[in-house]
């Protein structure tokens, strides 16, 4: 196995690859153009040499503490650097102080203030005034929406940027400049193998941090510097995609997994499924939400569906991964083969849609008569058991009079939806067509 030198000619610990190889102009940046090129906004803010407040959305390693930190340089800013993780109130104070002598001899101090959503609204609060002042520009960073974790007073005194993920384009761009840029690197002699850049690119999901740190781990395990498929799979095992359980990633997944079974598209939900097993999503949360589609979306299209997704999630609790995905492999590919239907979905939202607005008397015949005296009020009088009848079937009125001749469930012509569609459309052709 192949080694960096971890130390410098002067005996410190060298930072890791992402840190050494962090822009220090605007022109060694890649990617966001939307934001830096001609009189875009912070290309405008920059060469106005005079910053404003920031919140800067978007996944992690997209370049967001970068941009503070060139934002500081070439405005001449006294920059601070915080994190909402071990940062707290007391620690922004003292910046805010910084800020108030700061602005007497005509500086802008900047607050950065990482994963900002992580703060309180208290937390939140204590910015606001100094903020609203001048005493400090504040830059936010965050991964997650600002319109759910952000208060609207600081919103109101900020511009929200979207920082869009890295294409495959720019990430090799970075990987090429890492490359011939870093010391450690360039001494190793790197080279790579055909495909192995694309391959990185792909496994990095849009990540600068995430691309470097594979490269770095890929360089370490290779043996002349020469840099090969496995040395990249081997590295991405011990590099985790960026999947907040609890934030936008996990729910733009499970919404793009639950939109891909919807669509029948069985290539795109296992993928889907299988990017939420290697970001450690909690099986059991995946099952759930298969036996909740295969009613709402699937139905009697196919009614197997709900059975085999319920078997899924029980197998899936009991047996575990990694032996659980193959499961979960086999129940995403047949919901999203099934033909679908949402008509019991649709029969249940517009029953009770009619039921908070209606709440008819249940037809007397149709009542429970356990005492004489209900039967002598005429209650279950005149019912007619089906099973008595040719077919197992007889016309009755079942719905209360106010609404009599409702339909909330209409089949669909899809799978084995259809046989019930006709089998309705015979027995109640006032309410059904075949």
């Amino acid at each position: 196995m192949r080694t960096l030198s971890l130390m410098t000619k002067s005996g410190d610990t060298i930072s890791p690859l992402a840190e050494r190889c962090r822009p220090s102009s605007l022109e060694e940046f890649i990617g966001q153009e939307h934001l830096l090129t001609g009189k875009k906004i912070i290309r405008s803010m920059i060469d106005g040499g005079e910053a404003f407040s920031l919140i800067l959305w978007g996944d992690p390693g997209t370049g967001k503490t970068t941009l503070a930190r060139l934002i500081a340089q070439y405005c001449s800013m006294d920059p601070h650097f915080l994190s909402a993780i071990s940062a707290g109130v007391a620690d922004v104070r003292k910046v805010i102080e910084i800020g108030r002598e700061n602005r007497k001899n005509g500086t802008q101090t900047l607050l950065f203030l990482d994963e900002i959503h992580r703060f309180n609204k208290a937390q939140q609060d204590s910015v606001l005034a100094s903020v609203e002042s001048g005493d400090i520009v504040l830059i936010g960073a965050t991964t997650e929406n600002p319109s759910f974790n952000v208060i609207s007073p600081l919103l109101s005194r900020t511009r929200v940027l979207k920082l869009r993920t890295l294409t495959a384009d720019e990430l090799v761009t970075i990987l090429d400049n890492a490359v011939s840029r870093d010391e450690a690197l360039a001494s190793g002699g790197v080279t790579f193998a055909e495909g192995v850049k694309s391959m990185m690119a792909a496994a990095a999901g849009g990540d600068a941090r995430r691309l470097l740190n594979i490269l770095e781990t890929a360089f370490s395990l290779s043996e002349s510097g020469h840099i090969e498929k496995q040395h990249v799979e081997e590295a991405v095992k011990n590099s985790m995609l960026y999947y907040d359980r609890a934030g936008d990633r996990h729910y733009d997944t499970i919404s793009a997994f639950i939109k891909s079974l919807r669509g029948s598209d069985p290539n795109a939900a296992v993928y889907y499924l299988a990017r939420m097993i290697l970001a450690g999503e909690d099986p059991l949360f995946i099952a759930r939400r298969m036996v909740i589609f295969a009613s709402e979306d699937i139905g009697n299209a196919s009614p197997t569906a709900l059975n085999l997704a319920v078997s899924t999630m029980t197998a899936v609790q009991n047996i575990g991964l990694p032996e659980a995905e193959i499961i979960l492999s086999q129940c995403v590919t047949f919901l999203a083969s099934c033909p679908k239907s949402n008509a019991s979905y649709l029969a249940i939202k517009n029953a009770k849609s009619t039921a908070s607005r209606l709440s008819g008397e249940v037809p007397l015949h149709l009542r429970n008569a356990p005492t004489s005296l209900m039967k002598e009020m005429g209650y279950a009088t005149g019912y007619k058991y089906p099973h008595d009848f040719t077919g197992h079937f007889v016309r009755e009125v079942y719905l209360p009079e106010e609404i009599n001749g409702a339909v909330f469930y209409e089949p669909s012509q899809e799978g084995g939806e259809k046989a019930i569609a006709e089998r309705l459309a015979r027995l109640w052709p006032d309410k059904y067509r075949g």
